[in-house]
């Protein structure tokens, strides 16, 4: 994956947040509205065996957050950004490492958020991100809203 500023700002902010550094979350792939991460089972596994459902919660939101974040930066502009609510769906354990994606509910939002948040200095979004299997399942789906505030 090419590293642009945009990806390196977001890879050290997830690095300077303890908990999600703990996760040791990658990201491996940026390309049409849609954020992969990764993250190594070892890191985030379970009593069972597993991947640790906080983890793949986690992964999830903030494979959310940063492809909002992505968005505004590319289009030059800094906010303060949050979950406004989400639903999370568990589906089917994971025993290998874990791969998250992220994109729009709705592509054509993306153009919505720059152009709500430039007009109103507000704006959300709905994100729907996926935990995958290797097999190609999902073994989790988290729909969430994520609220913007420019900054300054």
């Amino acid at each position: 994956m090419t590293t642009t500023p945009s990806l390196a700002a977001l890879a050290a902010h997830f690095a300077g947040m303890p908990p999600v550094a703990a996760m040791q979350p990658s990201l491996d792939a940026w390309d049409a509205g849609v954020l992969r991460l990764r993250a190594p089972l070892a890191a985030n596994i379970n009593d069972k065996g597993c991947a640790f459902g906080g983890s793949l919660t986690s992964l999830m939101t903030i494979a959310g957050w940063g492809i909002v974040s992505l968005t505004l930066a590319e289009a030059g502009l800094d906010a303060d950004i949050y979950v406004a609510d989400s639903r999370v769906r568990y589906l089917k354990p994971v025993f290998e490492d874990l791969v998250v994606d992220a994109g729009f509910d709705d592509p054509l939002e993306a153009a919505g958020l720059v152009d709500v948040l430039r007009q109103q200095g507000r704006a959300s979004v709905r994100i729907q991100a996926r935990t995958l299997l290797a097999d190609g399942g999902v073994a989790a789906t988290l729909v969430a809203r994520y609220v913007a505030i420019a900054k300054g």
